[in-house]
């Protein structure tokens, strides 16, 4: 069974697409904690990150790091926190939240309420700071 971010990236979900590569995908999570909020994701199945042989680890953090430098070149922060929880979707990913204190990461906060405007706003943002070379 598809997990809903196997949907996303088979596009049978609509999302707010930041980047992707061959094993690799980032888009906007449509509950965020702060504007920029991006979930990194494999794009194979793989319910727990520490599951993942460490090739494929190390290559999603690197592919991460890559969406953290554009998400911190438009939304000015102190850091660019990554919070890895794994239970609420089966499938491993990699929050990556612009962050000013360390409350900031925190799930309990009630999330942005954003327009469908500012979410398409925002992905073109980190989406045109990319660089995945």
């Amino acid at each position: 069974m598809e997990t809903i971010f196997s949907k996303i990236i088979n596009g049978k979900i609509p999302c707010y697409k930041i980047a992707e590569d061959e094993r690799y995908f980032a888009f906007l999570d449509i509950n965020p904690l702060s504007e920029g909020h991006t979930l990194v994701v494999p794009k194979r199945e793989v319910d727990y990150i520490f599951d993942m042989n460490d090739e494929e680890l190390s290559g999603m953090i690197v592919f991460a790091k890559k969406i953290a430098q554009a998400i911190k070149k438009q939304f000015p922060c102190e850091k660019i926190g990554m919070a890895v929880i794994g239970l609420e979707v089966p499938h491993a990913h990699i929050h990556l939240v612009p962050i000013n204190g360390i409350y900031d990461i925190d799930f309990k906060k009630e999330k942005l309420k954003l327009t469908e405007n500012q979410f398409k706003e925002i992905a073109q943002k980190i989406a045109s700071s990319v660089s995945l070379l």
